[in-house]
């Protein structure tokens, strides 16, 4: 663990690392929970059993065999051998987000179980991708190590047991997370970057950490979207109203105002400006409880 840099600073610089690697950048996430989490157990773990996914597939149909024949025995290796499962019951646990802990329990939400499912694949000699659909992470698994064309690959559904989704499946998808009225778009489907993948994990956990009332937690999170996201509005704009739920009156202020000044520069439609208007009133409060702290 580096104990010189901020973990908002180590999770930047995980983000643009060269090289395809999701699992480091993921522990460090996972920090937000476990702060002193030794990620190098569970990285050998992920290495043990990638080595014993490229042993099955090779066994059961040999590597050079059709995608699908691959992908079916990776599929049988992690959720029937291993037993990995997406947790319907649990699904707002925060320890579903973090790595380690869907390692030890085999259970998570659909990203976290895709960065199992992608980094296990790579180890193994399938090569996949992250596709950042709405709602709903999914995985891309290409025909071999060299094709960039997506229409060769297959899409699977690491949440639901490694399912092979159709277009059709994943219109469904879409409908049932975002609503009938959701347009469909090919651009859906499209290979997600590690920065972006990073940012939904975060986001997941922001959103849970705010419905449990865990602020200070919620805030940290928000201190690392806007290292990554420099420019979002939304992350200043939160930032200001966790401080203000915190009672923190100079920080609330401080991110408040500026929010307001960079969204008067901005076009805004009909619900972000009720939401400007929403915030102005937080700030007017605020400026009241700073006058009495003089």
């Amino acid at each position: 663990m580096d104990h010189r840099r901020t973990l908002a600073e180590q999770i930047v610089d995980a983000a643009d690392r060269p090289g395809p690697d999701l699992a480091a950048p993921a522990f460090l996430i996972a920090r937000l929970e476990y702060p002193r989490l030794d990620p190098e157990p569970y990285l050998d773990r992920i290495d043990a059993m990638g080595l014993a996914a490229a042993h099955k597939i090779a066994r059961d149909t040999g590597l050079d065999a059709p995608l699908a024949a691959r992908v079916d025995a990776l599929n049988k290796y992690l959720f029937d051998d291993l037993g990995f499962f997406g947790n319907r019951e649990q699904y707002d646990d925060p320890r579903n987000s973090c790595l380690n802990e869907v390692l030890d329990r085999q259970t998570g939400i659909p990203i976290a179980l895709a960065l199992v499912y992608i980094e296990v694949a790579r180890r193994a000699g399938v090569r996949t991708e992250g596709i950042n659909f709405p709602g709903h992470f999914l995985v891309r698994a290409l025909q071999d190590l060299h094709t960039d064309d997506p229409d060769e690959g297959l899409i699977v559904d690491p949440f639901h047991a490694g399912a092979v989704l159709g277009e059709a499946e994943c219109r469904a998808l879409l409908h049932r997370h975002m609503g009938e009225e959701a347009a469909w778009a090919p651009s859906l489907l499209a290979r997600a970057t590690r920065r972006q993948i990073m940012v939904r994990m975060l986001l997941n956990l922001k959103r849970l950490y705010v419905r449990m009332r865990s602020f200070p937690q919620a805030r940290q999170v928000t201190d690392i979207m806007l290292a990554l996201q420099p420019s979002s509005l939304a992350e200043l704009r939160d930032r200001g109203l966790l401080a203000y739920h915190m009672n923190h009156v100079y920080q609330a202020l401080r991110d408040l105002e500026e929010y307001l000044k960079m969204a008067r520069l901005s076009e805004q439609d009909e619900d972000e400006r009720k939401e400007t208007e929403q915030v102005w009133e937080h700030v007017k409060t605020l400026r009241r409880r700073a006058a009495q702290l003089n």
